[in-house]
């Protein structure tokens, strides 16, 4: 996510979301009350006279802005609608009142103004920038004994290579073929191991060549192969990486990936409730009591629930002692395993009762 534009005596902050993530968190930036705008397109009918043409209009683009009545995010289609009533706009096109549905989409900027920006929320962007600056996975493409990297961050493609391997076809008889097969691929696991913190792994390519590094991560490189997947591409190279870079894999594996360590938490929470030693706490009164006497150590809170006031309070006080806050989607099984038991929830250092 980038801030292109922010004016905190106006509220006004513009927002440019790179990832599904970032579409994520801003349906939790916008807040009923908000008004927010963006460029949108609308078909336009003429009129000749008072009868309206036959033609289905024309489409035509500007700057519009409504005041937010709801907001929509739906994890797995990657869709972000604010709705609500338009307050700015050009009236020959768009009556000031009328209903409208603004989609956020990624790579195009949208002004969010609000009353109040919160700490919590200022916060909350923040982190999402600086996500933005890791890599977010390497696409390693391979075509006989050529590799290319694409190293995918959220401002764009990085490209690194190519990696050639001294391997003859199979066709012609080298006892040292073997050998050399395992020398190219690991001079390819030698450069993965040079770049810090990668979450996925994309192995690609139009042969079975890729399939034969998989296996050979597996043998070698355990650690790499968890965080690899193997995807089919019609070439190699460049071009390969762009195929990849058009399927959406990456945006996926991203969602996916947070969902996991989501679901993680929730896990190691019922099995600690399940122990019964006191080290846990769930529900609103029992949780707060909780944050109230320094003894959080995870605080684990719905993402519906993360606009009252008092949580975002509870949500500071926690990270001020120490503690981390995980933010749950409501969207998958584990966020509603947590609002059956009252949509916040923490594991403690010790037992308060």
């Amino acid at each position: 996510m980038r801030i292109t534009y922010q004016d905190t005596k106006k509220g006004v902050i513009d927002l440019v979301p790179e990832t599904l993530d970032d579409l994520w968190h801003i349906s939790h930036i916008i807040e009923v009350g908000d008004i927010v705008s963006s460029k949108t397109t609308r078909r336009i009918q003429d009129t000749t006279g008072d009868k309206l043409r036959s033609d289905r209009g024309v489409k035509k683009t500007f700057f519009i802005g409504i005041g937010v009545e709801s907001v929509n995010f739906h994890l797995f289609t990657g869709k972000l609608r604010a709705t609500g009533s338009i307050v700015m706009g050009p009236e020959d096109f768009v009556p000031l009142g009328s209903h409208h549905t603004i989609e956020v989409k990624l790579n195009h900027p949208i002004k969010i103004k609000k009353e109040h920006w919160s700490k919590y929320i200022l916060n909350r962007i923040k982190q999402s920038i600086e996500a933005s600056k890791k890599l977010s996975a390497i696409i390693v493409s391979i075509e006989d004994d050529t590799a290319d990297f694409g190293l995918v961050r959220q401002f764009g493609i990085e490209y690194y290579g190519p990696i050639i391997g001294n391997i003859s076809g199979k066709r012609i008889i080298d006892k040292n073929r073997g050998k050399n097969l395992d020398d190219f691929y690991k001079r390819i696991c030698d450069s993965l191991l040079k770049f810090d913190n990668i979450q996925n792994i994309i192995i690609s390519g139009p042969g079975f060549t890729k399939n034969s590094f998989h296996d050979f991560l597996e043998n070698k490189y355990p650690d790499l192969a968890k965080i690899s997947i193997v995807e089919n591409t019609g070439s190699g190279g460049r071009v390969g990486i762009n195929e990849i870079l058009k399927k959406g894999l990456v945006e996926k594996l991203n969602s996916e990936n947070r969902v996991a360590k989501e679901i993680a938490a929730i896990t190691n929470l019922l099995e600690e409730i399940a122990k019964s030693r006191g080290n846990v706490a769930y529900g609103k009164q029992e949780t707060i009591d909780a944050v109230n006497a320094g003894a959080v150590k995870d605080l684990l809170v719905l993402d519906k629930f993360v606009r009252i006031e008092e949580l975002e309070r509870v949500m500071e006080l926690v990270e001020n002692m120490g503690g981390n806050v995980m933010v749950i989607s409501s969207e998958h099984d584990g966020g509603k395993q947590l609002e059956s038991l009252g949509g916040i929830a923490a594991l403690l250092r010790y037992a308060i009762k």
